[in-house]
């Protein structure tokens, strides 16, 4: 039996929405997690949790797709929170300088990996949050 690479279930619990993404986020499968946080605020959610412990692979795509639906939910008067991420989500979501997605991480705190030392803190930049386009693809800030 083929499994899809990514299924979305969605609990609701009054104004609020419980989003729990299981599998793969990449460019073909965003679509299918942007278009779910969109619902919600159709749906008159303005509080959406998003548990990603069931993921098993996020790229910068689903990324895209988690940080339109923070703005959009923003905008809206709500918030989006991601919880327990994976831990290279985690590292692009450090690097990228959009921590205010995850819940209980404060920037900077990126947990490492079982028997690795910690290095030193990534720089901050004094401009703000390096844009994201250009981190990904190595361009000078």
């Amino acid at each position: 039996m083929h499994l899809p690479p990514l299924t979305v279930r969605r609990h609701d619990d009054k104004n609020r929405a419980l989003i729990t993404p299981a599998g793969e986020i990449d460019l073909e499968t965003a679509p299918l997690v942007r278009a779910s946080l969109e619902q919600c605020l159709r749906d008159g959610i303005r509080t959406i949790d998003v548990d990603l412990s069931l993921l098993t692979f996020c790229d910068c795509s689903g990324l895209n797709a988690f940080l339109h639906a923070s703005q959009r939910t923003t905008a809206a008067g709500g918030t989006l929170r991601l919880h327990h991420p994976p831990p290279a989500l985690v590292l692009l979501v450090d690097i990228a300088g959009c921590a205010f997605l995850l819940q209980g991480l404060p920037f900077g705190q990126v947990p490492l990996p079982p028997g690795s030392a910690p290095t030193a803190p990534l720089p901050v930049p004094s401009r703000g949050p390096v844009p994201l386009l250009r981190v990904l693809l190595g361009g000078a800030v």
